[in-house]
């Protein structure tokens, strides 16, 4: 008789070390985490702490877990088995908690198109709890720093994606976060743009915050970032102080190496 193939596992089995609440003050604590889509594990048992005040990279090939993981870690996607401590907090205790005290910018924006981008941050405002006349100066002051004033009164809608992805950071931050997740917050942005969201990440960070974004641009993560992970299929696979991580390399090069890259050139002959 043919052996039949078993089906794939719902759930992952246990980690062998224990789950629980972590040791040392991390803005950010993932233990043991995994999440399976059918029959596939995006994350595989991923573990990582953040440091607090610490502007922390995330990098990683397509398909790697980033995504995911920081999907599980603002509370938007329950895990199969893990626990994600941020703030301080349980993410998945309570939920409504966390999100109050952090900020986050998926790489899929939702935004609300129809209100302009004044009304837009001035409603985040409200939803947050903030007093109207409060809501109001901060919008502005948010609009001129990130060079949209001009186009307050226009529709989110009309928004170019390097402007949909500052009005985003804007509505993310004007809260003041301690934690702020972006997934991918460069990608498809004018070197404008670009300039403008890391001089105002950074301030975000020099005035105590954490943020954790993931990224493709080496160049960039390796310019801002003190902290920095290496993601591969689910799990970390190399990760602490960028120094240490670079040990004088550059990043794209410790990252080729840590996801198992290979150096040899391609061709194809029909060239």
């Amino acid at each position: 008789m043919t052996e039949q193939a078993q089906p794939a596992p719902s759930t992952p089995p246990p980690p062998t070390a224990p789950v629980g609440r972590p040791e040392g003050d991390f803005a950010v604590s993932i233990r043991s985490l995994y999440k399976r889509f059918g029959t596939k594990t995006a994350v595989n048992g991923l573990s990582l702490d953040v440091p607090r005040g610490t502007f922390f990279g995330l990098v990683g090939p397509n398909g790697a877990g980033k995504s995911t993981t920081l999907k599980i870690a603002t509370g938007l996607l329950r895990p199969d088995f893990g626990d994600v401590w941020v703030a301080g907090m349980d993410v998945w205790a309570d939920p409504r908690a966390v999100k109050a005290t952090i900020g986050v910018v998926p790489e899929d924006l939702r935004l609300f198109e129809r209100l302009t981008g004044q009304e837009l941050l001035e409603y985040v405002g409200l939803l947050r709890g903030f007093d109207k006349a409060v809501c109001r100066q901060r919008a502005n002051e948010l609009l001129e720093v990130m060079d949209l004033s001009e186009s307050a009164g226009r529709l989110v809608l009309d928004y170019s994606t390097g402007m949909r992805k500052k009005i985003a950071l804007g509505a993310a931050i004007l809260h003041r976060p301690s934690v702020l997740f972006l997934d991918e917050p460069f990608e498809s942005v004018d070197p404008l743009s670009v300039r403008a969201l890391r001089e105002i990440l950074s301030q975000l960070v020099e005035n105590g915050a954490t943020v954790v974004f993931s990224s493709h641009v080496m160049e960039v993560v390796e310019r801002l970032c003190d902290h920095v992970a290496v993601v591969h299929s689910g799990s970390v696979v190399a990760g602490g102080p960028t120094a240490e991580v670079c040990n004088g390399r550059r990043l794209e090069d410790v990252f080729a190496e840590a996801v198992g890259h290979s150096d040899t050139a391609r061709t194809l002959d029909w060239l």
